[in-house]
């Protein structure tokens, strides 16, 4: 799946927010967020089987899988993607690649040094390039080729089709140094992320014009200076060819052949047993597959799994009389079902040895799954409501649900802003507070959500809407015209209208009196019918079964077309929201958006079997903020809001005659299966706090571009990368959304339509502090505001399941860490040098 993208032969120019002056609001610290020293935290380590140089074999070619075809090679553009930035990786200059940490680390095959030399009256940066540093066609890289990109990126020429101009538009000048290997870059603004620029650095060839930068490179890149070279792009064959750059001046590449395949994801398991591919990223089924293979190559038993494993001693006698039986029509109904059924097993056997020659490397992914609640309409326009949400969820239990079978550390992520291993990340969560049953229930009831709110007439109140009020007006309008029509009528025939009211009195409170007994009648069958209903859905809860009884591709958790539920609307074309194009960092992660692991069963190379709990249970943390009477502030309803008796509410909550229910938007692809199981999960501790929720599965083609870039959902779940630039990458996905003067709302990438000033300065002030200590507490400071806000509560960092060749060494499960491409190769020198061999 793809990031929204803007059309082809329009601007693609990022339109920035009115920034707020520096310094003019004060930030209070919240409570529980104190910017102390940051948490000591470990990320999970890379998986890669690391080798020498010296003991890689040089020559081969490996096929590594990627989603889909690049439809572009130009990183900078709306829809580069993730294979994208693979490709490019090999080929391109990165100036400060993350290290396995997070951090930026310079590159010293480009690099001798890089570093501010002025501070005042402006920030001057001075590069130093690596002196055998060249493009593929022998020129050096140099002043020209960074004066070309900034002039692309700057966002001050449209006729470039960019996707982003964060950091560029606030560099002043480029100028030479004393040569062409010293650039010198002075800053009209500062910018404390610098060293997130011209990465990957192209040729002034490309960037220099317009034509080349917007159609030239999508799909061809005649010049390159890395470890490879572009020798092919086939769209019928789904491959992109790199080849050992012979001007390479860095560690010589140890492949020949570097090929991109792109390979569907339900493919991939035949892909591997074929030996089409090398490496590739898989989802657990296929991981149990390569782990049952190894434990069933080691022991010689017969297989106990695969197609007619299940297979009662029994059923197969019955198959056997039947194939054998007087009755040839059963007789051949039967025989060729037993053919079928022994071609399968044949087949499944054959993949199985061949999958032996994999194992699977296992880290987490440098992203993170998130729940994303839409603020811009309905119930969840409401703070308290979003917070009730987040204080329903038990996270521990989110994540134990995806990463425990896997074997990878079960914790859940603590900052928006960093992952766990990187420098500067602290659980910011407390500003929002733990799991609370009772205090999400305060919540609500202080919205005014409440048991009899779903019979409950709506209110008149004084701050109703112009509607209303107009509604109200014209009622009275009526009603005094009705009765001068009867002062009329009286002055024609008092005495027989006298007689007329003294009837209508009495007709008048006999129907009061019948009406409410009607209404208890009425009360009374509603509440009846509920419990029954009540009753279907709690057994209808996680069940896609129960899923596939109601309208297709809908159902509801918590209430089933219950008196007072809110109808599904489409999307108002006069409330239409306006998507900019997405940051490098997002738009790097675009296809592998919806990858996520489908994190069922797990075996491990020895055999042993993790099965997903049933459901975790676990204890809320013993935080400051809850040892104190309500928790965090601003994180609870008012003192002395009391929290509705009752541990868990039967059925859903309501409001003005409304129930409180949700539209919660997964994608119902193959691959989503622990998306769906997460948000299941979710909808069942929802659940328990009165909220309904009401799952509609949509294709995964149509997820994000259709409901979560359009704001077509109430909750949805969909991922970020990591990022070493918070400040820069960060801030369009959780900025304060703008109206724009036709009605409609520029949200940048914040999704959720959730933000507020306090934010936004926070990160402008983050991005212009040259400190990097000061930087990381301005960005601890926003995190913790951007989870008191809850438009978006991170749940787990992503898992990452490599497939990858035995033979081998120095490619896997990277983590945060970029590859490097010139140390990938075989450590078995005859598998290197005869691709027949690898086969074996």
């Amino acid at each position: 799946m793809s990031h929204v993208g803007v059309p082809r032969g329009t601007v693609r120019k990022r339109r920035s927010l009115a920034l707020l002056t520096a310094g003019v609001l004060t930030i209070p610290a919240l409570a529980g967020c104190s910017s102390d020293s940051e948490e000591t935290s470990r990320g999970v380590p890379q998986d890669i089987a690391p080798a020498a140089r010296d003991r890689v074999a040089d020559g081969s070619t490996v096929n590594w899988a990627v989603d889909a075809m690049p439809t572009t090679l130009n990183a900078f553009q709306a829809d580069a993607d993730s294979a994208t930035t693979k490709i490019t990786g090999a080929l391109l200059p990165t100036l400060f690649p993350m290290d396995a940490a997070g951090q930026p680390k310079l590159n010293p095959d480009y690099l001798e040094s890089a570093k501010i030399i002025e501070r005042e009256p402006k920030q001057v940066v001075l590069y130093k390039l690596n002196q055998q540093a060249v493009w593929s066609d022998g020129r050096e890289i140099g002043a020209p080729d960074f004066v070309a990109q900034w002039r692309a990126l700057s966002g001050k020429d449209s006729a470039f089709w960019t996707a982003r101009n964060a950091g560029y538009e606030r560099i002043e000048k480029i100028e030479r140094g004393a040569d062409d290997l010293q650039v010198r870059v002075t800053f009209a603004k500062p910018y404390a992320d610098w060293r997130s620029l011209f990465s990957p650095l192209y040729p002034k060839e490309i960037t220099g014009k317009p034509d080349t930068f917007n159609d030239g490179a999508r799909t061809a890149l005649k010049n390159t200076a890395g470890p490879f070279q572009l020798k092919s792009v086939s769209k019928a064959k789904g491959t992109v060819t790199l080849t050992r750059n012979p001007r390479w001046w860095g560690d010589k590449a140890k492949l020949d052949t570097l090929v991109f395949r792109a390979v569907a994801p339900k493919d991939r398991t035949k892909a591997l047993a074929d030996g089409t591919v090398h490496i590739t990223d898989v989802d657990a089924t296929t991981a149990d597959r390569i782990a049952l293979a190894l434990r069933d190559g080691s022991n010689g038993q017969p297989l106990t799994h695969g197609p007619g494993a299940d297979l009662t001693p029994a059923a197969a006698l019955r198959s056997w009389a039947l194939a054998n039986g007087s009755d040839e029509e059963q007789a051949e109904i039967a025989q060729a079902a037993r053919e079928k059924n022994r071609k399968a097993v044949a087949a499944y056997g054959a993949e199985q040895k061949a999958l032996r020659g994999y194992a699977v490397r296992k880290s987490l992914e440098p992203a993170y799954t998130q729940l994303a609640l839409n603020g811009e309409s309905g119930p969840l326009a409401d703070d308290r409501v979003r917070r009730a949400v987040a204080r329903a969820l038990d996270r521990q239990e989110l994540a134990e649900t995806v990463l425990k079978p896997l074997g990878l550390p079960a914790k859940p992520l603590g900052s928006h802003l960093a992952l766990a291993g990187q420098p500067g990340y602290k659980d910011g969560s407390g500003a929002l507070g733990d799991q609370n049953t009772k205090e999400a229930q305060a919540l609500l009831a202080d919205a005014g959500w409440t048991q009899g709110g779903a019979a409950e007439r709506p209110k008149d109140t004084k701050a109703g809407s112009e509607a209303e009020k107009k509604a109200d007006k014209d009622e009275a309008d009526k009603k005094k015209d009705a009765e001068g029509k009867a002062d009329t009528e009286d002055a024609e025939d008092k005495e027989g209208t006298e007689k007329t009211e003294a009837e209508e009195k009495k007709t008048d409170k006999d129907e009061a009196e019948d009406k409410k007994k009607a209404d208890k009648d009425a009360d009374k069958t509603d509440k009846d019918a509920d419990k029954d209903e009540e009753k279907a859905d709690r057994a209808a809860v996680g069940s896609d079964d129960s899923a596939a009884s109601r309208a297709e591709g809908l159902y509801i958790v918590g209430q089933d077309d219950k008196p007072g539920a809110a109808p599904v609307q489409a999307p108002d074309a006069s409330t239409a929201t306006h998507v900019l194009a997405p940051s490098r960092a997002a738009a790097a992660q675009s296809l592998a958006l919806l990858r996520q692991a489908s994190a069922v069963s797990v075996v491990s190379e020895d055999g042993t079997t993790a099965e997903a709990a049933s459901k975790a249970t676990t204890q809320d943390k013993a935080t400051a903020q809850d040892k104190q009477p309500g928790g965090a502030a601003g994180a609870y309803a008012p003192l002395g809001t009391a929290a509705p008796a009752p541990a868990s509410v039967k059925g859903p909550l309501g409001k003005d005659g409304k129930t409180l229910t949700l539209r919660f938007v997964l994608p119902s692809g193959p691959g989503s299966q622990s998306l769906r199981g997460v948000g299941e999960r979710i909808a069942a501790m929802l659940e328990k706090i009165g909220i309904g929720t009401e799952i509609t599965k949509v294709p995964d083609e149509s997820y994000f571009k259709d409901h979560i870039a359009s704001g077509d959902y109430d909750l949805a779940l969909y991922s970020w990368p990591a990022t070493a630039y918070p400040a820069t990458d960060g801030r369009p996905i959780y900025a304060k959304p703008e109206p724009a003067t036709d009605g409609s709302l520029l949200v940048e990438q914040n999704y959720t339509r959730v933000g507020t000033d306090h934010i936004d300065q926070l990160f402008d002030q983050a991005v212009a502090e040259l400190d990097e200590k000061a930087a990381r507490e301005l960005m601890k400071q926003a995190d913790a505001r951007i989870w008191a806000a809850a438009g978006s509560i991170p749940l787990f960092q992503r898992p990452q399941l490599v497939a990858v060749d035995k033979k081998l060494a120095n490619v896997g499960a990277f983590g945060f860490a970029a590859p490097r491409y010139q140390d990938i190769g075989f450590t078995d020198r005859q598998a290197a040098g005869s691709p027949a061999d690898r086969k074996k």
